[in-house]
């Protein structure tokens, strides 16, 4: 097994490598870089754009140059192209695409991400900012996913037919057909001062004042912002990995070892958990990395948008509506870097629900 999660975390080295490459291709051929993005804002009302430059190093471009009618950005004409270069500068586009993209690569490997653009921050001090927010979300959508879908999931599988399974299912049918933004918008109508009720509030983790508050009263006033934004969450989730877990354990329950094992005298109980969980798990824990992911950092941008909580999904798109590469990068690699190391663990979970699986016979 050693030789195994050698030889799967040198494979991460190419695996990220060909992740940045094909995503710094495709933004290179999108319009609108930060580049355009200055041109925009200094052509309209911003000026933190100048004020920027013009404090910066001056360039030693030759200041007869010609007009930036001919530039490659669109937003340029009419403006001095020493300032354009300038800007170039400014924001590492003075160098061909090789020279930066190699450049990322060798700062990424030491885990320098580099300055926002337009934040000027550190990216990582950004990441490590957001990350409460994600956290919180995801840390909890997962464990109240997990708690009651794998219980109810096997519960089902046992009463297949039967009319708890019926009304169990519809309810999960509807849960699964409304996306849950919009099952965020319904919450907060109803219970967030919308239209009826106005008992959950709709902005950040905590309360003003949350520091004074007695150790109590902060675990409640922390749930208390959180009880709306984890229910939308959990409500996608929840019914498909109710589902998931139904099949699995419906599947190995009509094989011929429970049989045999029932009709040794074995209870079902013993059998379901004894026998059949080991091997049903294993389908659960193939998805449990795209979950987490999906969970943790993409599946939660639109609920923190709608309850105003600044997340890692936020700052995403964010990042990527002000093409703000350093961040949009720096958030891929950590992200790529994260699922595939939880791959890598849930490989290594196989061996220990099911001792039979060998990866180490396996060819790479």
């Amino acid at each position: 097994m050693a030789a195994y999660i050698v030889r799967r975390l040198l494979l991460i080295i190419p695996t990220l490598f060909g992740i940045l490459l094909l995503n710094f291709m495709i933004i290179q051929l999108a319009p609108g870089g930060p580049v355009e993005q200055a041109l925009a804002h200094m052509q309209g009302i911003a000026v933190d754009a100048t004020s920027r430059i013009g404090s910066g190093e001056k360039s030693d471009i030759s200041a007869d140059a010609s007009s930036g009618n001919d530039s490659k950005y669109r937003g340029a004409q009419g403006m001095d192209p020493v300032l354009v270069a300038e800007i170039e500068k400014l924001y590492g586009f003075d160098k061909p695409a090789h020279e930066r993209f190699f450049k990322m690569v060798g700062d990424y490997l030491t885990f320098d991400f580099g300055r926002s653009f337009f934040s000027d921050k550190p990216v990582v001090d950004l990441i490590i900012e957001k990350m409460p927010v994600s956290i919180s979300l995801g840390l909890w959508t997962t464990l109240i996913t997990y708690l009651v879908s794998i219980p109810l999931g096997i519960r089902k599988a046992v009463k297949d037919g039967t009319p708890f399974d019926v009304w169990t299912s519809s309810f999960i049918i509807v849960g699964y057909a409304i996306p849950n933004f919009l099952f965020a918008i319904l919450l907060i109508v109803i219970f967030a001062g919308g239209t009826y009720l106005d008992w959950f509030p709709l902005r950040g983790l905590t309360s003003p004042g949350w520091e004074e508050m007695s150790l109590i009263e902060k675990i409640g006033d922390y749930f208390w912002h959180l009880a709306l934004p984890i229910l939308a969450s959990v409500i996608s989730s929840f019914a498909t990995l109710t589902m998931l877990t139904k099949n699995a354990f419906l599947d190995e329950i009509h094989k011929q070892y429970v049989l045999t094992a029932r009709a040794k005298g074995l209870k079902m109980s013993e059998v379901l958990y004894g026998h059949v969980f080991r091997n049903a798990m294993l389908l659960i824990i193939a998805g449990m990395p795209a979950a987490l992911i999906g969970i943790f950092f993409t599946g939660s941008m639109l609920i923190e948008v709608i309850f105003s909580l600044d997340g890692l999904g936020l700052l995403g798109y964010e990042a990527v509506i002000n093409r703000d590469y350093p961040v949009i990068f720096g958030t891929l690699y950590i992200f790529t870097l994260v699922g595939l190391l939880l791959k890598l663990i849930s490989d290594i979970t196989y061996t220990l629900v099911d001792p039979r699986i060998d990866f180490e016979s396996r060819d790479m």
